[in-house]
């Protein structure tokens, strides 16, 4: 078993969630709610790996915070 972090944001226009994964070229979707979009990302997680081991092209490290004054 795996884990990979996955990046989602709102598209307020569409009224959907998006998400990628950054690691993983081609590993995205969208759904309605967080937990479609998770349901949906699953699939194309599964497909990049069938297709072997990827080469990653990025490591996730985190988010920060910036504050403007």
């Amino acid at each position: 078993m795996r884990s990979f972090t996955a990046i989602i944001e709102r598209d307020r226009q569409a009224g959907l969630y998006v998400g990628y994964v950054p690691e993983l070229p081609g590993a995205r979707s969208q759904g309605e709610t967080i937990d479609e979009l998770r349901e949906h990302l699953q699939e194309p997680v599964e497909l990049v790996l069938e297709e072997g081991e990827p080469e990653l092209e990025v490591e996730f490290v985190g988010t920060q915070q910036i504050l403007v004054v």
